[in-house]
């Protein structure tokens, strides 16, 4: 049979517990009668196939052949006995054939359900876009804890400690969000919120702790507990889906920052004004992981999460944030080293004073990175939609070869050029900041692009590729810097091998159609 079947349970009694159905029940041809009256049934109407079009009048616009018509008449139970009977054609094939060219064609296009899995919410990514770029506002409220004439390690007084605990914080907060996610995957909303209300307070102890031996003013200790403490929290709320309550949370800190900008404000006015961004993000995570873990249900089948699945988005972490420190903070440790050597070997075995250290603002470059987020995330979701609809409508393994490729390069360009739309954008309202050289803005968008091309990865399940190739890039950067190269030359090094061996492991990888099935 070459229509559709479809198997209803207890329809029409006991004695018909299973039977076929190809049609809607309004649509469903009544029994004819035992004994039909062929003058009664031709007096129904002129053409008793006007009356069967009309029922059918979808199934006959969607057919693309007179045997799709055909099909479903014989799997309805349409004989030629019938069909000679009740529409005087010699047999069902005539009908179809009818049917075909009295019914005006409606070919649908492809379903917009189907064609788009991968829909995302813009206005959502916008919003989680916010949420990581406002927490850098806290480090203008908490400029004054840090001792930027005291040095420490080359660098200002509790710069070190709070970058440790910074690094620490991401690596174990990307393996503990990778592990919720894998429980909501598997529709365990509870077994999420207990992993979330257990891990995110070891994070913030682990990264507290961190800090406090590397040591520092108590002001900067105290100042990444708290970082940690929010990181944690922001963590359980974007992965259960609250990044509204997140954006909440940052609303003192965000207006705070701004006053801070206008007027000079007390040490202790920023202190509370940090206090309660902590205390709303934490309160706020509390309280929906209590409904998350009391809300959800139960399943009496026990799952156990290889805990080992989390080690490469442990060490992702660990070499994303180190990247973007490096970034941010490249030029200033590369003078601070430079500053030791010139003191140790001028003097050696002596201990000299350091002065202070200049740094060179990168401001605006990580305000457009952080703000940039949100449209990663979209994009992301953006090139699977694309790439399930290119599978769709392909006709040879190499032509969907070459449309993802080309979709892939456009995500990549579209987030570049406002990775530096947002850079020239937040260089013109920082106060003071001066353009970016073109160097400066090469390293820049090829961190941006080694980033977006990991996550695409990881998002189809590169994980361990990704974190190699990025901690390779991580570790060779860093060694660069505390020997005394130029961070610049060595970003464009390290993020541009990096960006390079991730577009030549993409390609060849999402172009396979097993990847998008």
């Amino acid at each position: 049979m070459s229509g559709p079947i479809r198997l209803v349970p207890d329809e029409g009694g006991s004695e018909r517990t299973m039977q076929l159905r190809t049609l809607p029940l309004k649509r469903r041809r009544p029994a004819p009668p035992a004994e039909p009256d062929p003058a009664e049934q031709l007096g129904l109407s002129d053409d008793p196939l006007d009356e069967l079009a009309e029922r059918l009048h979808d199934i006959c616009a969607d057919a693309v052949h007179p045997y799709e018509i055909a099909a479903f008449l014989e799997s309805d139970g349409l004989s030629d006995e019938q069909a000679a009977l009740l529409y005087g054609r010699p047999d069902a094939f005539t009908v179809a054939e009818e049917l075909f060219e009295k019914v005006e064609r409606r070919y649908p296009g492809p379903s917009s359900e189907f064609a788009n899995p991968w829909r995302a919410d813009p206005w959502r990514c916008v919003v989680r876009g916010l949420v990581f770029a406002l927490p850098g506002l806290g480090y203008l409220l908490g400029a004054n804890l840090f001792a930027t004439t005291r040095m420490r390690f080359g660098l200002p007084s509790g710069m070190l400690a709070l970058s440790i605990a910074t690094l620490v914080s991401w690596g174990f907060n990307q393996a503990l969000a990778h592990r919720a996610y894998r429980w909501l995957g598997r529709l365990r909303r509870r077994e999420a919120a207990v992993c979330l209300a257990v891990g995110a307070p070891i994070g913030a102890l682990l990264a507290s702790a961190a800090a406090y031996v590397i040591g520092g003013p108590l002001g900067a200790l105290w100042f990444a507990a708290g970082q940690s403490c929010y990181l944690g929290a922001a963590t359980a709320l974007l992965v259960l889906g609250r990044e509204k309550f997140l954006l909440l949370a940052l609303a003192p800190a965000s207006v705070g920052a701004g006053v801070v900008l206008a007027v000079d404000v007390p040490e202790l006015v920023r202190t509370v004004v940090l206090l309660a961004s902590v205390a709303l993000a934490v309160g706020l995570a509390v309280r929906e992981l209590m409904v998350a873990a009391r809300d959800g249900e139960r399943d009496g089948v026990e799952v156990k999460l290889p805990i080992r699945q989390e080690v490469p988005h442990l060490l992702f972490g660990l070499a994303c944030g180190a990247l973007t420190l490096i970034a941010g903070l490249g030029e200033t440790i590369h003078q601070a080293v430079h500053a030791a050597s010139h003191v140790v070997h001028a003097h050696p075995g002596h201990a000299h004073p350091v002065g202070e250290v200049k740094t060179t603002p990168t401001g605006p470059a990580m305000i457009a990175l952080t703000l940039s987020l949100g449209l990663a995330e979209w994009l992301l979701f953006r090139y699977r939609a694309m790439a399930v609809a290119a599978l769709r409508t392909s006709h040879t393994t190499g032509q969907f070869t070459r449309r993802t490729g080309g979709i892939l390069l456009g995500c990549l360009f579209i987030y570049l050029t406002t990775v530096a739309a947002l850079d020239a954008a937040a260089t013109v309202l920082w106060p003071g900041a001066p353009s970016l050289g073109v160097p400066q803005l090469g390293a820049m968008l090829l961190l941006g692009g080694s980033l977006w091309l990991a996550l695409l990865l990881n998002a189809f399940g590169f994980s361990w590729s990704t974190a190699l190739i990025c901690l390779a890039a991580a570790v060779a950067e860093s060694v660069g810097l505390l020997t005394g190269a130029d961070p610049i030359v060595l970003q464009l090094i390290g993020c541009g091998a990096a960006a390079l061996v991730l577009t030549a492991t993409a390609g060849p990888a999402l172009g396979r159609t097993t990847q998008h099935r």
